[in-house]
């Protein structure tokens, strides 16, 4: 009997350690709990962090998150009020709020994603289908800044008025899910839009569209800087015969006085004496013989020509 009382009492010890821990369990402050007796709530959740005690083996604990948990739907090809097709992708933030009535609607957090996306995705298509494209795109009615007349990018849809805008949609799908997801134990905290687009059909002809119209844009552009440059070429071509026809006007009148300068001094030296007279009249002649005479040139002249005064007098051998 002493030979096994050591194992005994270590068995019995062990036996008790493990009835301990079948009643004990630990919630930390990011946890709340269900106590279940067969698969069955009894009494209340526990939502105090801490050590707390239970009847082992015969009551189980069921841990719930408190933090808030994501939601994230599957894009969805939806119909909007003017019949466009596109692709809408949201996303929530939801959080537990009643974990009894949470364990007992949807059980766990994969439940309660597989309701949520029959709600939330529900509410968004009917939201959806009740307002134009132009409600999902824009937030508000503030000025766009636009270059010139583009405007083709979604027709002129894109710059009319709105009355509620993607901000008030998102509203309202919120506030109408939010009393469904409550009978759930659930509270909705936000909800949005994370991504619109068409469906790839309508895509590409939008794409068309555009590429179309930057063309348009591009040729008128390009229309505007062929006359712009014509008109500077036209500029430059008047005002470079306006400056040619001064230069030309200021160098006659610099040829016209030099021409009246020299005269003068022609006739001033001309009328001094006789002698220097004469004297310029030989010089002048010599000059004419030098510039109109070559060894070529055949001259049939009088004798009496005052041309051929000069030569008279040479002595030519």
């Amino acid at each position: 009997m002493n030979k096994y009382g050591p194992l005994f009492l270590m068995g019995i010890g062990l036996l008790f350690a493990f009835v301990i821990s079948r009643m004990l369990y630990i919630v930390d402050e990011k946890q709340q709990v269900i106590i279940t007796q067969f698969r069955k709530p009894v009494g209340n959740p526990v939502t105090d962090p801490g050590i707390h005690f239970k009847i082992p083996f015969v009551r189980d604990v069921t841990y719930f998150d408190k933090r808030f948990l994501e939601w994230d739907g599957s894009p969805n090809q939806v119909p909007t009020k003017d019949k466009r097709f596109i692709w809408v992708d949201m996303y929530a933030r939801w959080h537990i709020v009643d974990p009894l009535l949470f364990f007992q609607r949807v059980q766990d957090e994969r439940g309660a994603q597989s309701r949520l996306d029959d709600i939330l995705d529900g509410e968004t298509r009917n939201a959806i289908a009740k307002h134009q494209l132009v409600e999902l795109i824009r937030t508000s009615n503030r000025d766009f800044r636009s270059d010139d007349e583009v405007d083709s990018i979604d027709d002129v849809n894109t710059l009319s008025e709105i009355d509620f805008g993607r901000e008030k949609i998102t509203r309202s799908i919120l506030e109408t899910a939010a009393p469904r997801t409550l009978e759930l134990g659930i509270e909705l905290l936000d909800l949005r839009f994370k991504r619109i687009n068409y469906v790839d059909e309508v895509q590409n002809k939008i794409f068309e569209r555009m590429v179309s119209e930057r063309k348009r844009i591009a040729e008128k552009y390009r229309s505007e800087g062929e006359g712009e440059a014509s008109k500077i070429l036209g500029d430059k071509e008047r005002e470079l015969k306006s400056i040619q026809s001064e230069a030309y006007r200021t160098a006659q009148e610099i040829i016209g006085s030099a021409d009246s300068a020299a005269t003068a001094i022609y006739a001033e030296a001309y009328n001094r004496n006789a002698e220097t007279r004469e004297f310029y009249r030989f010089l002048k002649t010599m000059e004419t013989y030098q510039t109109t005479l070559s060894e070529k040139d055949w001259l049939i002249l009088s004798t009496k020509s005052d041309f051929f005064e000069y030569l008279q007098k040479l002595d030519v051998k």
